[in-house]
C-alpha cells in the first residue's frame, strides 16, 4: 500500500466512525433537537471524510471535484432539512430537555 492509499483508508475509516457516532447519538439522545444535532453534524463530517478518501483513491481531479460537489449538496440538504424538522417539532410542542434537567 502506498502512502496515499493508507491516508485514504484512514479517512474512510474515520468517516465511518463519524457515521457510527451520529447513529449512536440518534438512538441515545433524549429529544428531537439533540438527535438532529448529533445526526447532522456527525454525518456531514463523516461524508466529507468519505468523499475525501474516495477522491484520493480516484486519482482523478474531475472525480474528486464531483465528490466535493456531492458533499456540498448533501451539506446544504442536511442543513435545510434539519432546520425544517426542528421547526416542525417545536411547533408541534415536542418537549426539549434543557441542560438543568428541566423540560420545555
Amino acid at each position: 500500500m502506498t502512502a496515499v492509499e493508507l491516508l485514504a483508508a484512514g479517512m474512510l475509516a474515520v468517516g465511518a466512525a463519524f457515521y457510527l457516532a451520529g447513529t449512536i447519538g440518534l438512538l441515545r439522545f433524549p429529544d428531537a433537537l439533540s438527535r438532529l444535532h448529533a445526526l447532522t453534524k456527525a454525518d456531514n463530517v463523516g461524508l466529507l471524510l468519505v468523499c475525501a478518501g474516495l477522491g484520493l483513491l480516484s486519482g482523478n481531479l474531475r472525480e474528486a471535484a464531483l465528490l466535493l460537489l456531492i458533499w456540498l449538496l448533501a451539506l446544504l440538504a442536511a442543513t435545510v432539512s434539519a432546520h425544517l424538522i426542528a421547526r416542525r417539532a417545536l411547533a408541534d410542542g415536542v418537549e426539549v430537555e434543557l441542560r438543568d434537567g428541566g423540560a420545555r
